[in-house]
């Protein structure tokens, strides 16, 4: 048994540890305990809890008040991890200035960036993003829908990234990729942006914005982005979606499809 002395002697440490993460905790709190006895008292994902959230809080062709009500319901009621409207701008001011004409998404999620790029498109532009989780590429067809994009605004195709950028050029006929916003599994990052070149589908200008490469990290990715000599690397630091005190980045890479000096 520790003695009364020895408990005393921890507590400043545990105090120190307790305001040091501090933040981290209400994170660990909103993303994963909230979820686990949500999801066994509803018998739904969050995802779905989220989607009837929005569903009678927004007005349907209207995206703006979609993503209103995706920021009330992860502000307010539970966690999910997408760019968020802070980050959002970041990329929404992106795909204006690129006015990309073919746009590729690694990491659907809830249809939240969709909308946000979506709805910044030229006309005419071709829009391909990719899920990997069935249930949540369900989730996400109807917020896409909702929001009055069809199949011809936006593609979505349920798959791993992998598989699908394997396919993007004989099967669905895309010559070459003019924004690729990733926001999937972090260590997908590196093996997924090495198969787009591989695939000769990134040419001179290709911009890549990869969310979260701080926190929860894409060591790997970064490394390579700075190393290679192929890429011009800029780092947006912002702090993570819809938390407190946890600093995050946004990675944007333009491809130059030749070894610059780094």
């Amino acid at each position: 048994m520790v003695s009364p002395a020895i408990a005393l002697a921890f507590l400043p440490l545990l105090l120190t540890l307790l305001i040091r993460y501090r933040f981290y905790m209400v994170l660990l709190y909103r993303a994963v305990l909230v979820r686990w006895v949500q999801d066994w008292l509803t018998g739904l994902t969050r995802e779905e809890r989220a989607f009837q959230y929005v569903l009678t809080h927004a007005t349907p062709g209207e995206p703006d008040t979609i993503l209103e009500a995706f920021d009330s319901w992860c502000n307010n009621v539970e966690y999910i991890s997408h760019i968020g409207p802070r980050k959002g701008k970041i990329l929404d001011r992106l795909v204006v200035e690129t006015a990309p004409l073919v746009v590729l998404e690694l990491g659907t999620h809830c249809g939240y960036s969709t909308i946000r790029i979506a709805r910044a498109l030229p006309v005419g532009a071709r829009f391909i993003t990719v899920e990997m989780d069935e249930r949540n590429a369900r989730v996400a067809e109807k917020i896409i829908r909702l929001a009055g994009y069809d199949d011809d605004m936006v593609e979505l195709r349920v798959g791993s990234s992998e598989e699908v950028i394997a396919r993007l050029r004989e099967d669905l006929g895309v010559e070459r990729v003019d924004l690729v916003f990733m926001d999937h599994w972090k260590r997908c990052y590196l093996p997924d942006l090495q198969l787009l070149e591989a695939s000769g589908l990134l040419g001179r200008g290709s911009v890549l914005l990869a969310d979260n490469v701080l926190f929860p990290g894409a060591p790997h990715f970064l490394r390579y982005a700075r190393a290679c000599g192929l890429y011009t690397l800029r780092l947006h630091r912002a702090t993570l979606e819809y938390a407190q005190g946890i600093r995050d980045g946004m990675a944007q890479l333009e491809y130059h499809g030749v070894k610059i000096d780094t």
